[in-house]
C-alpha cells in the first residue's frame, strides 16, 4: 500500500470526491479504447459501469461505518458484479456466420465494475492498476492476438446438377487463397441436383466471395454458415 494515498482513503467527503472521480477516469480510460473501434459499449458505458461501482461500494461503507447497521460490506458490491454479468451478455452478439463478437467488451464492462468498487473501497492501487493492465491487454495485446488467432472458418452449401461445378466452386475458393479443409456430397439422386458441404477457411471476406460463387454458371444457391 502506498503511504502517500493513505490521507484520501477515509470517508470526508473529499475522500469521496476522489473516489468518484478516479472511478469515473478509469471506466473512461478503459472505453475510450472501445469506442475508437465502434464497440457495442463505448466510454460512456464504461464509466457508468465503473462509477456505479465505486457508489456501490462506498454505500456498503457507509451503512456498515456510518450507520453502524449489521451486514456485510461487501454485499452490495457481490451484487454489482453479478449484475454486470447480465450487462456483459447484452454486448455479446452471434452473427450470420456464428461468429461471436463482444466479448472483449462485456469483460471490459465486467472489469471497469470491478476496478469501481475496488477504487470505491480505497484500494486506489489495485483500482489504477487495474486499468494500466486492461489498457495493456485492449491496445497491446491485441496485436499478438491477431497473429496468433487462426483464420475463420466456413461452411458452404452449394446445389448444382453438374459435379464439374463443384470443382468450379473449390477452384474459385483456392484462387482467393481460402483451404478448402473439406467437401462432403449430401445427397445425390438420379435426375435431382446434387447438394455438397464445403469447409473453407481463410481471411477472405466472406460476402464478395459469396456473390463470385452465385455468378459461377450452374450453381443453384450458395448458402454461407
Amino acid at each position: 500500500m502506498l503511504a502517500f494515498l493513505d490521507p484520501i482513503r477515509g470517508t470526508d467527503y473529499l475522500s469521496l470526491l476522489l473516489r468518484l472521480l478516479i472511478a469515473a477516469l478509469c471506466g473512461a480510460a478503459i472505453g475510450l479504447e472501445r469506442s475508437v473501434r465502434n464497440r457495442p459499449a463505448g466510454f460512456r458505458t464504461h464509466t457508468l459501469v465503473c462509477l456505479s461501482g465505486a457508489v456501490a461500494a462506498i454505500t456498503g461503507h457507509f451503512i456498515f461505518l456510518g450507520l453502524h447497521l449489521p451486514g456485510d460490506v461487501t454485499r452490495i458490491s457481490g451484487q454489482v458484479i453479478t449484475g454486470l454479468g447480465f450487462i456483459g451478455a447484452g454486448a455479446i452478439l452471434v452473427t450470420r456466420n456464428i461468429t461471436i463478437k463482444g466479448l472483449t467488451t462485456a469483460a471490459g464492462l465486467w472489469t471497469a465494475g470491478i476496478v469501481g468498487i475496488a477504487v470505491g473501497s480505497g484500494f486506489y492501487e489495485g483500482g489504477l492498476l487495474a486499468t494500466a493492465l486492461v489498457l495493456l491487454t485492449e491496445l497491446v495485446f491485441i496485436r499478438l492476438d491477431k497473429r496468433i488467432r487462426p483464420a475463420p472458418q466456413y461452411e458452404l452449401v452449394l446445389r448444382f446438377d453438374d459435379p464439374k461445378v463443384l470443382s468450379r466452386a473449390t477452384a474459385l475458393c483456392r484462387e482467393q487463397h481460402m483451404t478448402v479443409r473439406d467437401v462432403v456430397v449430401r445427397s445425390v439422386s438420379e435426375g435431382a441436383a446434387f447438394t455438397a458441404c464445403v469447409e473453407i477457411q481463410g481471411n477472405a471476406a466472406p460476402g464478395p466471395l459469396w456473390e463470385q460463387l452465385r455468378s459461377i454458371p450452374g450453381l443453384k444457391s450458395v448458402e454461407g454458415l
